[in-house]
This record gives structure tokens, C-alpha cells and sequence, in this order.
């Protein structure tokens, strides 16, 4: 039998932390490795304890998960971050993406939703919850008929191939490594599938990345 997946739970409110913990204590693929209730003391613990997942508040004293999850990302790239927030905001989940954690859930949503959101990062997939896809896609469906209309261009196989990893979170070094070549090509590649898209941000790689089936089939 495999080892339980061990998670590193960060959150400011102890009984929302508590009840996190004894959520993840019902699965028996998953362990608690440890908890704490900063981004500061995640940092921390994350280098004192390696575990597989954490799983990231947004709003905390002293560092905020943003702020931790983009640290952890320079000193853990490997790491599996899984966002929760109670945040729908369109301005705050272009933050949120931007932050480059693997999957976003809401406390809002069900106690299932954060199984299967933890499950599904640690597998390598991204996870979106399905409460927020509605709001990241906005009126993006008819925007993209509407260019796909105007603009004939075709992305090639290396330009959807760079756009699908960084969606999922990857950097450009890191996809520069996965596929053996340079970082200023995978930015060339990048720029031009963007400009093909009538594209600019990284919020509308992912909602194209979305209507590809990009963040469910990888």
C-alpha cells in the first residue's frame, strides 16, 4: 500500500483549521503532517516537515497565503499548493492564479470538494473548483467565438503544449527543461499563441485552457 499523502494545513481560524484536519484524517490515503497559522510559519514548516500537499488560507496575519504560495514556489517548485478561499471576486482570482498554486477550492463549497481537489493535485492535474470556473469564464466563451471568428490563425502543437503547462502552473524554466529548449523559446512560442488568441494575461490562458479541457484531462 502506498503512503498516505501527507498535508501541511495553513489557517488562521484554529476551528477551521481543526476541522480541516479532521476531514483529512476521515481518508485513509491522506495523513496531517502539520498545521500553522501564517504564511510565515507555513514557510517554515514546509522546509522542517517536506510534505506532499499544503493546503493554503488566503487571508492571514503577518505573510498571506499569496505571498506564501509565491515564496514556496521559488523555494519548493515541486510542492503541491492547494488554495482555499471564500474569495469570488474577479480581481482576486487573477491574483489567486497569478500566484501559481495548483488548484483553487472555496470554503464555501462542500467538504468533498476538498478531497477531490487534494486528490487531483496530487496526481499532477490542476483543480479548479466549479463554483469559480463559472466566474473565471465570465463572458470569455463568446469573446473567444467572436476572435476565433476574425483571426484564422491556428495555434501549432508546441504553442498549445507551452500554453497547457503554463495554465497548469508551470514556469517558463521549467517547461523549457520539460521539453529541451531554451527559455526564450518557450516565450516566443508563448507570445505568439497569445497573439494568435487576442489574448494578455495569464487569468485568460487558464479560461482557455479551460474551454480546451486543459485543467481536467491532464
Amino acid at each position: 500500500m502506498d503512503s498516505p499523502l501527507r498535508i501541511l494545513v495553513v489557517e488562521d481560524h484554529q476551528t477551521v483549521r481543526e476541522g480541516i484536519k479532521l476531514l483529512v484524517r476521515t481518508q485513509a490515503d491522506l495523513e496531517v503532517a502539520g498545521e500553522a497559522a501564517c504564511g510565515e510559519t507555513a514557510i517554515t514548516e514546509v522546509e522542517r516537515l517536506k510534505p506532499d500537499i499544503v493546503v493554503m488560507d488566503i487571508s492571514m496575519p503577518n505573510m498571506n497565503g499569496l505571498k506564501a504560495t509565491q515564496r514556496l514556489r521559488q523555494t519548493a517548485p515541486d510542492l503541491k499548493i492547494l488554495i482555499l478561499t471564500r474569495h469570488t471576486d474577479d480581481g482576486y482570482l487573477q491574483q489567486l492564479i497569478g500566484a501559481g498554486a495548483n488548484g483553487y477550492v472555496l470554503k464555501q463549497s462542500a467538504p468533498a470538494e476538498l478531497i477531490n481537489a487534494i486528490r487531483a493535485v496530487s496526481s499532477g492535474k490542476s483543480y479548479l473548483d466549479p463554483a469559480l470556473t463559472d466566474r473565471v469564464m465570465g463572458g470569455y466563451v463568446a469573446r473567444t467565438a467572436s476572435l476565433r471568428g476574425e483571426n484564422k490563425q491556428e495555434l501549432s502543437d508546441r504553442e498549445s503544449e507551452v500554453l497547457r503547462l503554463i495554465a497548469l502552473g508551470y514556469s517558463n524554466k521549467e517547461i523549457a527543461t520539460s521539453l529541451a529548449l531554451s527559455v526564450k523559446t518557450i516565450e516566443v512560442h508563448k507570445a505568439n499563441a497569445m497573439r494568435k488568441l487576442g489574448i494578455s494575461s495569464r487569468i485568460d490562458i487558464v479560461r482557455y485552457a479551460i474551454l480546451q479541457g486543459w485543467m481536467q484531462d491532464t
